[in-house]
């Protein structure tokens, strides 16, 4: 399942373990200073059916997560749309996907892999994702992730080795996500496996622009733990 899964793709801060203290006591918490900035990027996705707020691992994956904010900042992401839903795989293989899919000369140039054993992150629910054929060619289609997707991994058993590259997460609309996931399917649209996935409507992405980091944005899950 997994294979045919990969090959159908067409397209936090982790902190330091706390050394022992040299005291029989236990060793204190490392403090931790509540004003410093989250200086990640955060992006509000507006869509036909609400916001999704995503955080993005700059630090992490700076190729992927850069390619993202290239398109955000020339508002070329603006039209793009979701336009599948993997619901037809059942509960262990869910997300939706996004792309252009008009004009294939607003993608910008591809760009390289960063591989999840390499920036330390995993594809887990919530996980924004980068949408490739094979490793290189990735450009404007994107992944998010409603299910954890372990297999996406490219230390991944089974896998095929490369895997897809984590960039970031969803920190809020996690709802308009699972709106986007149970919309209508077309009967007809779709070549091979995807045949049953691709939504009718579309839903369109508004505006993609960067927002503050919110106050009360989660922890997350993408960064594997030490």
């Amino acid at each position: 399942m997994l294979t045919g899964f990969l090959l159908s793709l067409a397209l936090t801060a982790q902190t330091a373990p706390v050394p022992p203290s040299p005291s029989p006591s236990p060793p204190s918490p490392v403090p931790v200073d509540a004003a410093t900035p989250d200086t990640r990027p955060y992006v509000s996705l507006v869509t036909d059916l609400g916001t999704i707020v995503v955080r993005l691992e700059n630090k992490r994956a700076p190729i992927t997560a850069g390619n993202f904010l290239r398109y955000v900042d020339a508002k070329r992401m603006d039209g793009f749309k979701f336009y599948r839903s993997t619901k037809s795989w059942g509960p262990a293989n869910q997300l939706i996907q996004a792309g252009n899919r008009g004009d294939p000369r607003r993608n910008f140039p591809p760009i390289a892999h960063e591989p999840t054993k390499a920036s330390g992150l995993t594809n887990c629910k919530g996980a924004l994702s980068m949408a490739r054929l094979t490793p290189g060619d990735a450009t404007s289609d994107f992944f998010l992730l409603l299910s954890d997707i372990k297999g996406f991994d490219s230390d991944a058993v089974g896998g095929d080795g490369a895997g897809f590259a984590v960039f970031g997460e969803i920190v809020s609309g996690a709802d308009v996500a699972d709106r986007i996931f149970n919309g209508p399917i077309s009967p007809t649209a779709g070549d091979g496996v995807m045949k049953g996935q691709m939504l009718e409507p579309q839903v369109t992405i508004k505006t993609a622009r960067r927002v503050p980091a919110p106050a009360d944005a989660p922890k997350g899950c993408v960064v594997k733990a030490p």
